[in-house]
């Protein structure tokens, strides 16, 4: 199959046993529901599927993974290349002792679950973290003190050539939403660690933290999860609340009243006006306290011409 790129260079896709899709829509993938079109959308059949895809496929070509999108901003006008999301064929979850393995497309709430099932105790925070185990490995994802780089015992990737590589802790150097993976490397699977719990211990701090999110988020929103990450020393909420942010508009984006580091698309917001807001929102913290924020969505595409 030939697919044009809007570079007007033409690749030749492999043939796979997954899902291609030409110029496929991104933004029903994200949370925010925002974002243009993908040149190509691949979804493996499985592990092997994906290794010969990358291996056969032009090395010139651009490459992205997503997950679920929660975490993500797509912008206007598109991703350029192949996006590559791992589907329910990724969402396998296996538990041996107090280890879990699960697949990269695995939601992190069915990881939590299926921890609590087996009696495994650590897991919990996993019930708090919007998005899939992919995702959560690559940033040190983390929620209500507990953050992946305690549990994480070893990963698998395939890296931009087809070759699979066993992944341990030393290699990821976890940091404060943060990780050593390579930007070509994809996640397809996970092992975590806990300790012996009781179910019904487990199952209450669940509880704890679904209803501590309800309580503080605004769950029912088209939102990006938590937009800038908590610089050292401060929370990041209280400095967009303190320099006067909550509910800032711009277009149809706004700044959430229930919880100022989340931004919000009413419905009829673009990639560009979510984007805007979080610059603007970064240049009045910087002006009222110094304090420059990162984002911590991840904002990926091409702006729209």
């Amino acid at each position: 199959m030939m697919v044009a790129l809007s570079s007007q260079t033409e690749i030749n896709l492999p043939n796979v046993r997954g899902k291609q899709e030409r110029n496929a829509p991104l933004a029903k993938l994200t949370w925010f529901r925002v974002g243009g079109t993908a040149d190509v959308l691949f979804t493996p059949a499985d592990e092997e599927d994906l290794a010969q895809f990358l291996s056969a496929l032009d090395p010139e070509v651009p490459v992205m993974p997503i997950g679920v999108g929660s975490n993500m901003l797509i912008r206007d006008g598109g991703i350029r290349g192949v996006v590559i999301r791992l589907g329910k064929n990724f969402s396998n979850i296996q538990c041996d002792g107090v280890t879990l393995t699960a697949g990269a497309g695995t939601p992190d709430i069915a990881a939590a679950s299926a921890a609590r099932d087996h009696e495994i105790a650590g897991l919990e925070f996993l019930r708090g973290v919007p998005g899939t185990i992919g995702g959560a490995i690559r940033m040190n994802a983390g929620a209500y003190g507990t953050e992946v780089a305690d549990v994480f015992e070893s990963a698998t990737a395939v890296d931009r050539s087809g070759q699979i590589h066993q992944l341990d802790a030393g290699f990821m150097n976890f940091a404060y939403r943060h990780s050593d993976l390579p930007a070509d490397f994809i996640v397809t699977s996970a092992t975590f660690k806990g300790q012996p719990g009781e179910r019904a211990a487990i199952e209450q701090r669940m509880q704890e933290i679904s209803d501590a999110r309800e309580e503080s988020q605004p769950l029912r929103t088209r939102t990006g999860g938590s937009t800038f990450k908590n610089p050292n020393g401060h929370k990041a909420w209280q400095l967009v609340d303190e320099a006067g942010c909550r509910g800032l508009k711009i277009g149809g984006a706004m700044v959430s009243e229930k919880h100022c580091n989340f931004l919000i698309n009413d419905g009829s917001a673009t990639a560009k006006d979510i984007e805007d807001l979080g610059e603007e929102v970064r240049r009045r913290v910087l002006d009222t306290s110094g304090v420059s924020l990162t984002w911590e969505i991840r904002i990926v595409g091409e702006v729209a011409s």
